[in-house]
């Protein structure tokens, strides 16, 4: 599994996802949490180059302020 980044806000119905330093998760990319339990999919990568923001759409049930804080990964 692959490290998409932490949850840093919840806004507008997305989750808001700081990437780490090595590289980020493409659009439509699945997210997990640590429990292996989907949480929902990547639909924008925005700001700065070196280390991006990842917009993550919940999965249906996904209570996003309880993700906040939360290391998310890639399938």
């Amino acid at each position: 599994m692959k490290r998409v980044g932490s949850v840093v806000r919840v806004a507008q119905g997305l989750a808001v996802v700081r990437s780490p330093d090595e590289g980020y998760a493409d659009v439509g990319t699945e997210t997990l949490d640590e429990e292996l339990t989907t949480v929902g999919s990547v639909v924008d990568v925005f700001g700065p180059v070196d280390r991006p923001y990842v917009a993550v759409s919940p999965a249906e049930g996904v209570h996003l302020p309880g993700l906040l804080g939360t290391t998310l990964y890639a399938r």
